[in-house]
């Protein structure tokens, strides 16, 4: 067994991908603080293929230094746009056709491994502040809201780390289809 290096990955160029077929999917960080976990969400994002992020409200957007650090260049391959006003945004989302969900702890939210995507829906995926989450005007918009389950002492996962494990779940339940 070798590690492959990175020429051997077969990876798109930053002009090939931003003209590949994306998976119809969207996220949403509403008000994330750290821009390291914006970065993230553009790295992660970039990876798994998505159509946009919308960065709300005081969420940090590119070019910066922080950002920059944890995207790796993502920032230049995934389409971006800021919003003041969460809310406002669902309501046009929802307009042109996405589903929305909320990931958040809420008293009526659905465990992730019982979130079904629909095969030809669009999807808007919605991440809340590090430390108040989803806002409460977003949560009554969403379509869904899907909670991650958790076995141990912490009350939440990073939301880097839950951007990962929503995008992988929808991939996979998804079949990762081949993209032209």
């Amino acid at each position: 067994m070798r590690k492959l290096k990175n020429e051997e990955l077969g990876r798109l160029s930053t002009e090939e991908y931003k003209s590949a077929e994306k998976y119809p999917v969207c996220l949403l960080l509403d008000n994330v603080r750290s821009l390291n976990n914006v970065g993230s969400a553009f790295r992660t994002g970039d990876s798994f293929g998505i159509e946009k992020i919308y960065l709300v409200g005081i969420t940090g957007t590119p070019p910066h230094r922080d950002i920059n650090k944890t995207a790796l260049g993502a920032t230049e391959t995934v389409a971006w746009e800021h919003a003041q006003i969460g809310a406002d945004l669902v309501d046009r989302l929802k307009i042109k056709g996405y589903q929305i969900i909320a990931i958040e702890q809420v008293d009526k939210s659905i465990s992730l491994p019982d979130f079904s995507p629909l095969p030809t829906g669009k999807y808007c995926f919605v991440f809340g502040n590090e430390v108040n989450g989803v806002a409460l005007d977003i949560i009554e918009k969403a379509d869904q809201v899907v909670e991650i389950p958790q076995f141990g002492t912490k009350h939440s996962l990073n939301v880097s780390v839950t951007i990962g494990v929503v995008l992988w779940d929808y991939l996979s339940k998804s079949g990762f289809k081949k993209r032209s």
